[in-house]
């Protein structure tokens, strides 16, 4: 039995309602544009425990050194979010674009340093062999979907940002801090996806 069905109609009447209370950074950005991107929620189809692909940035990094990610970035003059996410998910992790049965998009999240980031919802195989790029990406691990569209299991936070509160979410996974843009996208989709929809599937 395969998790598609299920997922694909509980995204269609997930996005089919509006929610107003969407999570942004907008308000902290700095100027007019935003710059688009794209990234990748690869879920693993495993109806009864389906899994979230995510990576850790090289700690040497300029930017977001250390921090957990979604496979993205950048979208290319030309691209739209869905090739711009399976292009990076290929570039970073060897994660071959043919294996990704996509969903579809869900809401852009307004990133506080300039970006426009456009989540590609996708459902994989389990067990793909996949390789990190050593400059892109430290560490890749998977983390339940059941564990991270659950709202009880984050905590809440406030820190004082470009002279204002900014509250952002956190989630420790098994040595892993979820949190920023990461875990607000992943906010913003549990407003959209309740992993009770999917019961069909399990």
């Amino acid at each position: 039995m395969s998790l598609y069905p299920a997922l694909v109609r509980a995204f269609a009447e997930g996005h089919a309602r509006p929610v107003p209370d969407l999570l942004s950074d907008a308000a902290f950005a700095q100027g007019d544009r935003a710059t688009p991107a794209a990234v990748l929620i690869a879920i693993t189809d495993v109806p009864a425990d389906p899994q979230v692909i995510l990576t850790q940035r090289p700690r040497a990094m300029r930017d977001h050194p250390g921090q957990v990610a979604f496979p993205g970035g950048k979208r290319e003059p030309g691209e739209d979010a869905v090739a711009a996410a399976l292009r990076e998910a290929e570039e970073e992790l060897a994660l071959p674009p043919a294996a990704v049965q996509v969903i579809g998009t869900s809401d852009d999240y307004h990133t506080g340093t300039g970006f426009l980031v456009t989540p590609v919802v996708g459902l994989v195989p389990p067990g793909l062999p996949l390789v990190p790029h050593p400059r892109e990406v430290e560490a890749w691990f998977e983390a339940p979907l059941r564990v991270l569209l659950d709202p009880t299991r984050w905590t809440s936070h406030e820190v004082f940002w470009r002279g204002a509160q900014r509250r952002y979410l956190e989630l420790e996974w098994q040595g892993f801090r979820i949190w920023g843009v990461t875990a607000a996208i992943i906010a913003n989709l549990s407003k959209r996806i309740a992993w009770e929809a999917l019961a069909d599937a399990r």
